[in-house]
């Protein structure tokens, strides 16, 4: 599969020839949500907590006797029976990470940037170099390349200036090419890959 290579000026910059065994696998969703879902479960914080019936502070005295008043037989206040009692089976602290094994991760991730070639949705350019970290200027970079909601891929390290320029703009997002995820791939309209962060996919998976 042969793309064409822009420039951040929208000039033309020559071709690339995208592998077939990453950009050019027919998308299975089924792999893709799977993926999706173990990257939303490992983020979820699992910090919320009720109290239960130990954790409440209330005296622990039978309320009244046993016998004899013609009512149901309670002990402690901290039951949640009561106004101010524990919560029966109420959440807990846990994570919610789930497990996916690295070859699949690895595959879903393909399938998602196939995904994304497939419906026209990725750009390549030269280089994301700006001296001058300007978000005017980046914005109108962007707007000679039609990016109002993308993914910008670059390569191991991703330039300052352009990582400054970039932090304002809304839907938006920098990333170097370690930190490529599904998830982030799926969120925006465009995938921009630099000529390095296409070499560093390239290298990895083959």
């Amino acid at each position: 599969m042969e793309l064409n290579v822009t420039t951040l000026d929208g000039k033309a910059a020559g071709s690339v020839q995208l592998s077939d065994e990453i950009f050019g696998l027919q998308p299975r969703k089924d792999i893709i949500q799977r993926c999706v879902q173990w990257q939303l479960n490992k983020r979820q914080a699992g910090t919320h907590k009720a109290q239960g019936r130990a954790d409440v502070w209330r005296t622990g005295k039978k309320m009244y006797k046993q016998k004899g008043t013609g009512g149901a037989r309670h002990g402690s206040a901290r039951v949640p029976q009561f106004r101010g009692g524990g919560r029966a089976f109420g959440p807990v602290v846990r994570s919610h990470a789930t497990d996916l094994p690295k070859k699949v991760r690895a595959l879903a991730l393909r399938h998602a940037l196939s995904a994304k070639a497939r419906d026209g949705g990725l750009i390549v350019i030269e280089s994301a170099v700006l001296e001058a970290a300007k978000t005017k200027a980046l914005v109108g970079h962007f707007s000679g390349l039609g990016l109002t909601n993308a993914l910008i891929i670059d390569g191991a390290t991703v330039h300052h200036g352009f990582a400054a320029a970039a932090r304002n703009i809304p839907d938006i997002d920098v990333l170097p090419v370690q930190g490529i995820n599904v998830y982030d791939i799926l969120r925006r309209q465009k995938l921009v890959l630099t000529k390095a962060a296409l070499d560093a996919l390239e290298a990895r998976f083959k």
